[in-house]
């Protein structure tokens, strides 16, 4: 049989992962082959509840996205915290010095990523609305944010990896706040709730291996920069400043990251951003806890 994975450039070890072969390996003596399916980040909820793909790995916002639009989905491991892959720009000189100073203006971040659930919570945490007291809209090609904020045409830029590395060269530019000053930002791996339960083990296997594509990351920085930068923006030592501060650790589902999702989903639900409240523990399946943490287990045992 065959799983398949959506992958995208904005998960650093799914996409490793879809190109180390150790997936295609471990996979051999279970008589399974793996599809790598490209997709966008923001809809791997729906293509997961559409059975498009079986697995796949996003931010925090998706899977509260995806599960309010009533698909059946199941968390199946999350990456330790990543507090320094991003942050929300402004302009030194500009107006905006605290939160509360973003009120009434543009904001650009990437919606439905987690720079939704980072932004939408920093707003919550000071009273203000991410529906009502800001504008959030999506970057355009060729728009140089850092330019806009100095000209004061937008108030704020949530800026991650790659373009954060290059953003810190950016004169007149200032961190607000880090991604890691407002929520966790696990990376989060879900899948379809059918193929998880009937092919649990499929599943732990797939953990397993990106359990080992993360250690190899952590082991091999100059050639996992090279492998993003061949085919995604940003230079190769940008990439390399971006993945140095990732984690690239796996753990099984924590309740602590089920309470800060629904943290997030009741947010976004008194904001609009989903159309109905949600139980984030609904999304977990007891048929995935100990195969899964066996393999991430054997994985760390294997490494050392």
């Amino acid at each position: 049989m065959t799983v398949t994975i959506g992958v995208h450039g904005s998960n650093p070890s799914l996409y490793l992962l879809a190109r180390l072969g150790i997936l295609e390996r471990a996979l051999e003596p279970l008589g399974e082959t793996v599809t790598w399916l490209p997709v966008e980040g923001t809809r791997v909820g729906e293509l997961l509840g559409a059975g498009t793909i079986d697995f796949g790995g996003t931010g925090s916002t998706p899977p509260i996205v995806g599960q309010a639009q009533g698909h059946d989905i199941v968390y199946v491991a999350v990456s330790a915290p990543r507090p320094g892959h991003g942050a929300l720009l402004v302009a030194d000189e500009g107006p905006v010095r605290t939160t509360v100073d973003l009120k009434g203006g543009t904001v650009v971040l990437s919606i439905g990523s987690w720079q939704t659930h980072f932004v939408a919570k920093a707003l919550n945490d000071v009273g203000l609305s991410y529906r009502d007291d800001i504008t959030p809209v999506r970057p355009a090609e060729g728009q140089d944010q850092a330019a806009r904020l100095r000209a004061g045409e937008i108030a704020g830029w949530v800026a991650q990896g790659p373009e954060l590395a290059a953003a810190r060269r950016e004169p007149g530019l200032r961190v607000l706040h880090r991604v890691g000053d407002v929520i966790t930002d696990r990376s989060v791996f879900f899948a379809r709730r059918a193929f998880a339960e009937e092919r649990s083990e499929v599943v732990a296997t797939v953990v397993g291996a990106l359990r080992e594509a993360d250690a190899w990351a952590a082991t091999h920085p100059e050639e996992a920069a090279e492998l993003h930068a061949a085919e995604l923006p940003g230079t190769r030592a940008d990439w390399a400043e971006a993945l140095a501060a990732l984690p690239w650790r796996l753990e099984p589902i924590p309740a602590s990251f089920i309470a800060e999702q629904q943290e997030a989903a009741d947010i976004f639900a008194a904001n609009g951003f989903i159309d109905r409240p949600i139980t984030v523990a609904d999304a977990q399946t007891a048929a995935l806890s100990a195969p899964v943490t066996r393999a991430l287990a054997a994985a760390d045992g294997a490494g050392r």
